[in-house]
Parts: C-alpha cells; structure tokens; sequence
C-alpha cells in the first residue's frame, strides 16, 4: 500500500482523535487517518505535535521527521517495536559473520555503481565505464572502487565546476533534501522489517544512530540524482522552496522494477529490507534490490 506524505509548512497543531489526526491552521482544519501516512515533515518551529498524536504515528511505523533552520530534515522519529520477533532478529544481525557482512556491502557498491552507470549514460547520452568499475568492486569494497566511481560520477553530473559536498553550494542543497528523505523511508523499512538501524554493515561510526540505513540506501541514491538533474533543468530557482521539496518527495512514489513487478519506491524498500533481514537468518544470500530503470 502507498502511503501518503504530509509536508508541514505554517504554524500548524497537529492532534488525534478516533484514530485520525487532526491538523489545525490559522485558515484550515482537517482530519487524515493515521495508517494513511507513511511519512510526515515538520518544517516549522511553531508546529504543534501531541504526545498522543506521536506515539499514534510510531505506532503505525510512520517517519516523522524535523527540519531545522535551513529547512532541511534535522533528524527523525521511528518506531522501536515494529517487529513481532524483534529481539530474534537483533540476535541474527549483530552475530552476523564479517564474511556476509563484506559480501552484502560488496553486492550493494556494485548495485550502486551500475545505477549511476545507468542515470550517466541517460543524463550524457554516452556510454561509460562503470559496468567495469562495478565488476572490479572486491569483498567489502576493500579497493573503494565506490569512490573511484563517485569521482568520475560527479564530474559529469552537473558542470565541470560542481563539487558534492554536504555543505556545498547548488545544488547541494536539493540533493541533501532528497537524501535526507531517502534515509528517513529506508530507515523506516528497515525498522519495519525488525533490524536495528544503528547497526550497519559497513557505515560503523559510533555517532550514527541510522548506519543501516546509510547502508542500505546506496543503491537508490541515483534515483534523487536523476530528480535533481530534472530540477536543475526545469527550475531556476536555487533555494529549497515549497515546490522543489513536493517535487522531491515524489522520489518515494517512483515506480522502480524487480523481476517479475514493479513498485512504488517506498514499498520496493519494504521488499529491500526484508531480504536483508532474510540474509541475516541464512535464508537468503543476496539483498533483493529492484533495477530502478528498465
């Protein structure tokens, strides 16, 4: 099932009753039911969330995430017990062996590496090189051909003169937006499918709390990319403004194909993190990450 995205704007109050939220504007009043919403943004320092409200939306495995000042998503809110037997597979991913853990990286930096492959060729018009990259990537990635293919990557992304840089200018700006979104849908996937997000199976700094998601989530960076470069193309404006960011939470509704379906991305993310969590049991060997063109 689609679930719906809310993007909070003005000083709103946000409440709940018989199941629905109830979202209050000094010109509105309207009611949502909660197992609609798969994600909700807060982009304003007056919006009011019960308790009540946050806990109904947690319980529903809803993302619920803030911006700061900047406009961009600060941080989130995910459910801890989505899960029936949750503290089994806790067990099954941290005593994961480092070989599976190296072969699941390897897997997902050669997914990555193709799919940037694909959008360049699509964005260019020329073909390139990175099916080769993606063919010489080892066990755990150990001769970072990932930076090796982001390097080539971003030279041609943009102009000449455009850096990736998380603090970079435009349009940096629209790609930390959309990344931030992506992290926040595979964040709540993964936390639906039992896994804790803290625990990744290559990003292990002690200060991220989403490492799995950081993880998981490479794969699909291309498809922000590509919304970016539409962006680029077809807006002038370079600030992060009301109509850029519904554009960009359109990336989660993206139709992306597996072998024999397709799905909106956000559920695709749901069958992503699924097999991972079967990889981790023994069931599966490889993480079921969909071809986001066809």
């Amino acid at each position: 099932m689609i679930k719906r995205t809310l993007l909070i704007e003005s000083k709103t109050s946000i409440t709940t009753k018989n199941l629905q939220l109830i979202l209050k504007s000094e010109s509105r009043e309207s009611s949502i039911p909660v197992e609609d919403v798969g994600f909700i943004v807060l982009d304003n320092p007056e919006i009011y969330l019960s308790i009540p409200a946050m806990n109904l939306l947690l319980e529903n495995n809803t993302s619920v995430i803030v911006c700061g000042t900047n406009h961009l998503p600060n941080g989130m809110f995910l459910n801890l017990n989505s899960h029936h037997i949750q503290q089994e597979i806790f067990k099954e991913q941290i005593n994961a062996s480092e070989p599976l853990k190296k072969k699941l990286w390897q897997q997902t930096i050669v997914e990555k590496i193709n799919n940037q492959g694909i959008l360049l060729a699509k964005i260019t018009g020329k073909k390139n090189k990175f099916d080769f990259l993606a063919s010489k990537v080892l066990s755990g990635d150990t001769s970072n051909m990932e930076a090796v293919a982001a390097n080539l990557y971003w030279k041609e992304f943009h102009t000449a003169n455009f850096k990736r840089e998380r603090f970079g200018d435009y349009p940096n700006n629209f790609l930390n937006y959309g990344y931030a979104l992506l992290r926040a849908a595979t964040a709540r996937a993964l936390s639906g499918s039992g896994l804790l997000n803290t625990l990744g199976i290559h990003h292990k700094s002690k200060y991220n709390a989403f490492a799995l998601a950081d993880d998981i989530m490479e794969p699909f960076r291309p498809i922000v990319d590509e919304k970016v470069y539409e962006l680029v193309q077809h807006y002038e404006e370079q600030e992060l403004k009301t109509a850029i960011k519904a554009e960009l939470l359109q990336t989660l509704t993206r139709t992306v194909y597996f072998k024999d379906e397709k799905s909106p991305l956000m559920v695709a993310l749901q069958k992503t993190a699924s097999s991972l969590q079967q990889c981790y049991t023994g069931e599966r060997k490889k993480i079921k990450y969909p071809q986001l063109w066809i």
